[in-house]
């Protein structure tokens, strides 16, 4: 409840002035040369009444005050007008995204997990997912439901595609969930542990379609690069560890990025990946504007129906307990 007249209350300075004439009008009308007479005289339930009366008109004056002022509750609705942005990740699932080199779990898993924290620090934003290795295919199309979007996520698993790299069909594959978006911007996250090697659209060719659509693209190399351990089965000892030479081809994911407007970021550790995150989360960012509606609810009676009945209480008691007789 707010009082939207708060002014009104200065009228409550003037109580100690009705105090001060209630007290000269009921002075008495003939003189005593001696109060003795008076002095064992027993409290009567009207005397008790006519000490009470100025309080009463206090209260009374107190309400009528807050009534003027009128109270009222608040009620608000809110219109967002958003700009929002528009993203498809794109994600390697290849074999060699099970290095462990991001101990101690493996290139997917951070990528994964990162990703999901991306997503939930989107708020007006719809974001998507596509994978690849061999070919590439939509994991989810663009969607603000992030709960969906989180669930599809952690199903990922390497092996769900056959094993390559695919980059520019992954990149092919997201240009075509957005080419038709109205947002404000269009962004691809690709994040990728290789080098191009499967697929009928080459890396280049892809960024040049995604640049005719106004559509960013932000490459992410994972990996340390070189010789990095990976997992193997073994039958005989179970699982065991492998080095073999997985290297990121930065200057094609450079090139993709310099196409588009995007960036290229180099993410040695999960740290690292990260703040690449959080940067991009930052260069990306939804504008939202927002109109709040008001409308006030009257309260004013919870106030003067009080102070009315309080004036038709006095007037009652003065026409009976308390009246006067000349």
């Amino acid at each position: 409840m707010v009082f939207r007249y708060p002014a009104f209350f200065l009228l409550s300075l003037l109580l100690p002035l009705i105090f001060f004439w209630a007290k000269r009008r009921e002075r008495l009308e003939f003189a005593f040369s001696s109060f003795e007479l008076l002095k064992d005289r027993p409290t009567t339930p009207r005397m008790l009444l006519l000490k009470a009366l100025p309080f009463l008109r206090a209260v009374m004056f107190l309400l009528l005050i807050a009534a003027l002022a009128r109270p009222s509750s608040i009620s608000s609705d809110k219109e967002y007008q958003t700009h929002g942005v528009d993203i498809m990740i794109a994600l390697d699932i290849s074999g060699s995204m099970l290095a462990e080199d991001f101990q101690p779990e493996n290139r997917v898993y951070v990528a994964k997990q990162e990703a999901i924290k991306f997503i939930k620090g989107r708020e007006n934003d719809r974001v998507g997912l596509v994978v690849f290795a061999k070919k590439a295919f939509t994991q989810c199309p663009l969607t603000l439901d992030y709960r969906i979007l989180i669930e599809l996520l952690s199903e990922i698993r390497v092996g769900m595609i056959a094993d390559g790299t695919a980059i520019g069909m992954g990149i092919a594959t997201a240009v075509n969930r957005l080419r038709d978006s109205n947002a404000k911007s269009k962004v691809i996250i690709l994040i990728t542990d290789g080098e191009n090697n499967s697929g009928n659209i080459d890396p280049i060719t892809a960024a040049e379609l995604a640049k005719s659509f106004g559509i960013k693209v932000y490459t992410i190399g994972v990996g340390r690069g070189g010789m990095v351990p990976f997992p193997v089965d073994d039958p005989l000892f179970g699982k065991r560890y492998v080095q073999a030479n997985v290297e990121i081809d930065e200057t094609t994911l450079k090139r993709i990025a310099d196409i588009t407007g995007g960036l290229f970021f180099r993410a040695r550790d999960p740290v690292a990946l990260s703040e690449i995150y959080e940067r991009i989360n930052k260069l990306e960012k939804s504008e939202v504007k927002v109109k709040e509606y008001r409308s006030y609810n009257e309260m004013f009676p919870l106030f003067l129906f009080p102070a009315l009945f309080l004036l038709l209480l006095e007037i009652f008691l003065r026409r009976t307990m308390l009246l006067k007789v000349p």
